[in-house]
């Protein structure tokens, strides 16, 4: 059995192009300056990984949030990382990332980094597990 092919589509010429510097609808992808609104300049970043737990000192935004801090201070009622709220959001690691660093200095929300690991196992230990597993 064969996939159905896709078809192509012709570009519509009822569509009249869009001037130069305007902004399209809110919420639509692809729209580079709907990110830099969402994002802010440049600045300095809190220091997350795509690991880092989020979790909202409290759950009801204050009225000064903006959308998407409101939606981040939803969805962190139980702790997610950085790497989940980005998808659920459908925005860039980047731009969660500027959002995070704004909850944090207004401490609405914490950050808690992933556990590393110092010490290596006992290998003796890993080995009696691999030839007990060997055995079964």
């Amino acid at each position: 059995m064969t996939p159905p092919r896709r078809r192509r589509r012709s570009p519509r010429n009822d569509i009249p192009p869009r001037p130069a510097g305007s902004a399209g609808k809110e919420g639509t992808g692809g729209n580079p300056e709907r990110l830099y609104v969402v994002a802010g300049p440049d600045g300095a970043r809190a220091d997350l990984d795509l690991v880092t737990l989020i979790v909202a000192r409290s759950p009801d935004p204050p009225p000064s949030a903006t959308p998407e801090q409101a939606a981040l201070l939803r969805l962190c009622a139980a702790p997610l990382s950085v790497a989940e709220l980005s998808a659920y959001l459908s925005l860039p690691f980047s731009a969660v990332t500027a959002l995070l660093t704004e909850l944090l200095t207004a401490e609405l929300v914490q950050a808690r980094s992933s556990i590393v690991r110092t010490a290596l196992p006992d290998r003796s230990l890993l080995e009696a597990v691999m030839h007990g597993l060997q055995r079964l």
